[in-house]
C-alpha cells in the first residue's frame, strides 16, 4: 500500500484495525522489559535511587517535543498539501502531547526536589516546557471552540506552526542560558556520557513510550474519523427532516 493511499479514511481505518493489536502488544512487552531493567539498574553514587525517575521523566520530556513536531508536520499537511487526514492527526495528537508534557513536568518536579531542594524553579528549560503545556491546552480549547472541523483545523495549524518556535528554545535553553538542567548526555557529539547500566533501560523506555504514543495516536485518529462520520450523518439527517 502506497503512503498516499492512507489519505483515504476508509483505508486508514482498515490498516489501523490490523496494526493496533500488534502495536499494543509490542508496547506492553517493551514497557515491561523497560520497567524491569529500570528496577534492576543500580543507584547513582550521588543521586541514589532517585535517579530512576529519569527512566520515566526523560521519555516523557522527549515525547512532549516530538508530539508537537508531529503536529507541525500535520499542520503543513493541512495548510500546504490539503491532506484529508492531516488535521485529524494533529487533533488526535494534542491531548497525548499534553499528557506527556504534564508527566514530564510532574516527574521533573519530583526529581528536582531532592536534587535542587525545590519542586519548581523559573529557569529557561522549566518555563519553556510549561509554556509548551499551556500551548497544548490552548490548541485543545481552540478545536472545541470552533464547531466546523475544517475551520478549526486550519486555525489550529497556524497556531501549531507558530508554537513550533518554542521547540528549539526548549532544546537549546541549557546551552543558551544558565539553567539547573545539565547538558545533553545521550544524543551528543562524542557519544553518550551515561553508563550503559543507565543508558540501556533509558533507551528501552524511550522506545516503549514512543510506541505507546504511536498506538494511542492511531487509535485516537480512528475515533476522530468515526466521530466525524457520525457528525456528518447527523447533519445530513437533520437537513432532510421537514421544517
Amino acid at each position: 500500500m502506497a503512503l498516499i493511499d492512507l489519505a483515504n479514511p476508509t483505508r486508514f481505518l482498515a490498516l489501523a484495525g490490523r496494526a493496533l493489536p500488534w502495536l499494543a502488544a509490542a508496547t506492553v512487552i517493551l514497557l515491561l522489559v523497560g520497567l524491569q531493567q529500570s528496577y534492576v539498574a543500580p543507584d547513582d553514587y550521588q543521586q541514589g535511587a532517585t535517579v530512576k525517575i529519569m527512566f520515566i521523566h526523560v521519555p516523557n520530556a522527549w515525547l512532549s517535543m516530538f508530539v508537537w513536531g508531529v503536529m507541525s508536520v500535520a499542520s503543513l499537511g493541512t495548510l500546504v498539501w490539503r491532506h484529508p487526514l492531516a488535521d485529524v492527526a494533529a487533533k488526535a495528537a494534542a491531548p497525548l502531547g499534553a499528557a506527556f508534557t504534564f508527566l514530564a513536568l510532574v516527574t521533573g518536579s519530583l526529581w528536582g526536589r531532592p536534587m535542587w531542594g525545590t519542586y519548581w524553579e523559573w529557569d529557561a528549560r522549566l518555563t519553556s516546557v510549561l509554556i509548551l503545556f499551556l500551548m497544548y491546552l490552548g490548541l485543545m480549547a481552540l478545536w472545541h471552540a470552533v464547531e466546523d472541523p475544517s475551520r478549526a483545523g486550519r486555525a489550529a495549524a497556524v497556531l501549531t506552526l507558530v508554537g513550533a518556535v518554542n521547540l528549539p528554545i526548549i532544546k537549546f535553553s541549557v546551552d543558551w542560558w544558565n539553567t539547573l538542567h545539565q547538558g545533553a548526555s545521550v544524543l551528543r557529539m562524542g557519544g553518550s556520557t551515561l553508563d550503559p547500566a543507565f543508558l540501556r533501560p533509558l533507551l528501552i523506555m524511550a522506545v516503549a513510550f514512543t510506541l505507546l504514543f504511536v498506538t494511542l495516536h492511531i487509535a485516537a485518529m480512528r475515533n476522530e474519523i468515526l466521530r466525524r462520520r457520525v457528525r456528518t450523518l447527523q447533519m445530513l439527517q437533520a437537513s432532510q427532516q421537514p421544517v
